[in-house]
């Protein structure tokens, strides 16, 4: 009798190709070649006797029978995934691998410390750490747990709240002597402020004051502006080339150091919130417990119980 299941790499291989959009692509990320990739679904289209992919010389499109093998051996793969999670850390020692997704200010400054507390206390916890500024797709890209910045959307998530993180406004002790210190949130306008443009919306970010107990959101505009990674606007500003708003978290270090000043301390930023979430409806392994719980503190998670 034969191996039922023997051509399980060749559907690996297709589900990767989709999520990835190409061929090329779908062998980087299982580390082969795109001839062992095209070879493995065309094993694949040849088993099931139909076509799976219409390949362009541009991109590829799923066939109407290959998006429901798509949903159904997503499906599978999630049911062998999901067998795994439940066993991991069973036998005593914690083990398992966490896919982690976080923003760059978190990832960069605030993370690191709390992360090697945690391989302290698990060193068989494999952590694969992705830090981005775009929201990725939990389920559909295979994440168990995402750091988000700000007021969540009503996403079906479950969210656990990791800190009120402060802001503050600096600039290095070159560009203000140079261009003087604004006293009041209304000067900023004759400053180079630098600003970011949110990608969820393309608009430049507003900047967050609480001035006299009122909130207080002022827009800056200028010649110089950034986009994708926020922390651009903290590097700019090292360099004397005007003001920007950040996390404390971010700033202290460079205040203490002498690298910045802040400025319009009385209208300090208002805080504004990181949190954990991560899907209801995945059964959560014990090393995706263990970090929600060390992250957040002793604060319970749950199953979804549907």
């Amino acid at each position: 009798m034969g191996r039922r299941f023997d051509h399980l790499s060749d559907v690996e291989a297709f589900i990767v190709v989709v999520d990835k959009g190409s061929v090329t692509a779908g062998a980087i990320a299982l580390s082969t070649t795109p001839s062992v990739i095209s070879r493995a679904i065309a094993r694949l289209e040849s088993r099931l006797g139909i076509q799976l992919l219409r390949r362009t010389t541009r991109r590829l499109n799923l066939t109407e029978a290959g998006r429901l093998y798509l949903e159904s051996t997503r499906a599978a793969f999630a049911l062998i995934d999901d067998a795994e999670r439940a066993i991991q850390g069973q036998d005593g020692e914690l083990t398992g691998r966490v896919r982690l997704s976080v923003p760059t200010t978190y990832g960069h400054y605030r993370l690191p410390p709390m992360l090697r507390r945690f391989t302290q206390r698990y060193p068989d916890v494999q952590i694969e750490l992705n830090i981005t500024n775009r929201n990725v797709d939990l389920v559909a890209e295979g994440f168990d747990v995402a750091i988000r910045l700000g007021k969540l959307p009503d996403s079906g998530l479950v969210a656990r709240k990791l800190e009120d993180a402060e802001l503050c406004v600096v600039a290095t002790p070159a560009y203000l002597k140079r261009a003087g210190t604004p006293q009041a949130i209304g000067d900023l306008a004759g400053h180079a402020c630098l600003h970011f443009v949110m990608p969820s919306t393309g608009r430049v970010g507003p900047w967050a004051f609480r001035d006299d107990g009122a909130d207080v959101e002022w827009t800056p505009s200028g010649g110089l502006q950034v986009s994708d990674d926020v922390l651009g606007v903290v590097s700019l500003a090292e360099q004397g080339l005007g003001i920007c708003q950040t996390y404390r978290f971010i700033a202290d270090q460079r205040i203490r150091d002498g690298v910045f000043v802040e400025v319009l301390a009385h209208a300090h930023g208002r805080p504004r919130p990181f949190s954990l979430v991560f899907a209801p409806h995945r059964r959560l392994s014990a090393a995706s417990r263990a970090l929600i719980d060390f992250l957040v503190g002793d604060t319970p998670v749950q199953d979804d119980p549907g």
